[in-house]
């Protein structure tokens, strides 16, 4: 067993733990002796996103502990979970690059025993839009980060604003079951064209990878109207539909605009506001959001 100061020096490749339990005794470890610890949960097939959380994890804390589980609560029965993409030894390489210390790699079975049969429902915040489209999807991912967050008592956990409803809905969970870990929101990172990195990404075809940036243009109009005086937010999503509508292989499934750390739908843009977007490309869904303010 290492002790604190010789899990936050290490270099080289991270600890990779599977038992549930050796790593929680780890980690209590290393705050026993004084280390800030820090989680980014992932479900592996890293991109210059998840690592841009890992640079800020190891940053802010001196042990950093990444969780790469493809996690099947959070699949629908006709969703991607058999080809969600794979590649261990590659994220590995890539956490070792980037110094994480520490890899939680867990079997579905260690995660979720034969008799399991609890899950946390946040309510409204898992409702309505991805949870609409996805009805058990937030129930799945509050269960397992639930989960992590015990496994892995950290100090703060870091999480992508790409995915924003998600974030919102983590921290419902930890403020009302009164979890004691900080929850950090990072910026969306960004293809050099616009398009929000995503492990889905691998699934579009060159021709359907020419048309994704434009989940990002329609949020840029949104942006050049906001920034032309347009508060009205009526005007402002059908402006970003009628854009969305002239690619014909898009099919847009929703645009909302949120106040600021909420799921709550605005009229007008008179405070901070989230303007998210869900499309279909083929057989890939794409999300995105951009603030404006």
């Amino acid at each position: 067993m290492h002790n604190a100061s010789s899990i936050a020096d290490c270099r080289g490749t991270p600890r990779v733990f599977e038992d549930p339990r050796l790593l929680r005794h780890a980690v209590v470890e290393a705050q026993r002796q004084g280390a800030k610890v820090g989680l980014v949960p992932t479900m592996g097939a890293l991109h210059e996103g998840h690592l841009s959380l890992v640079d800020a994890c190891r940053s802010a804390c001196d042990v950093t502990v990444a969780s790469i589980f493809v996690n099947p609560t959070q699949f629908g029965p006709r969703e991607d979970l058999a080809s969600y993409p794979r590649s261990l030894p590659r994220d590995l390489q890539l956490l070792a690059e980037r110094g994480c210390q520490l890899a939680f790699v867990p079997e579905a079975e260690s995660m979720y025993g034969p008799r399991h049969d609890t899950y946390v429902d946040v309510g409204a915040a898992a409702r309505g839009w991805e949870g609409a489209i996805r009805p058990t999807h937030f129930r799945g991912v509050a269960t397992v980060v639930l989960k992590l967050f015990h496994i892995i008592p950290a100090d703060c956990a870091f999480f992508g604003q790409k995915d924003y409803q998600q974030t919102v809905v983590v921290k419902q969970m930890a403020a009302d079951l009164d979890v004691p870990i900080e929850i950090r929101v990072l910026p969306t990172v960004r293809e050099s064209d616009g398009l929000a990195m995503s492990s889905r990404n691998a699934y579009l075809t060159p021709d359907q990878r020419a048309v994704a940036p434009r989940l990002w243009e329609s949020l840029q109009l949104a942006q050049s109207l906001f920034d032309a005086g347009v508060r009205d937010a009526d005007r402002i999503q059908r402006a970003m539909q009628a854009s969305l509508a002239a690619e014909p292989q898009l099919e847009l499934q929703y645009v909302a605009c949120f106040a600021e750390g909420t799921l709550c739908e605005v009229e007008r843009l008179d405070a901070p506001t989230i303007v998210a977007l869900a499309a279909r490309l083929g057989a890939t869904r794409l999300i995105d959001n951009h603030r404006l303010a």
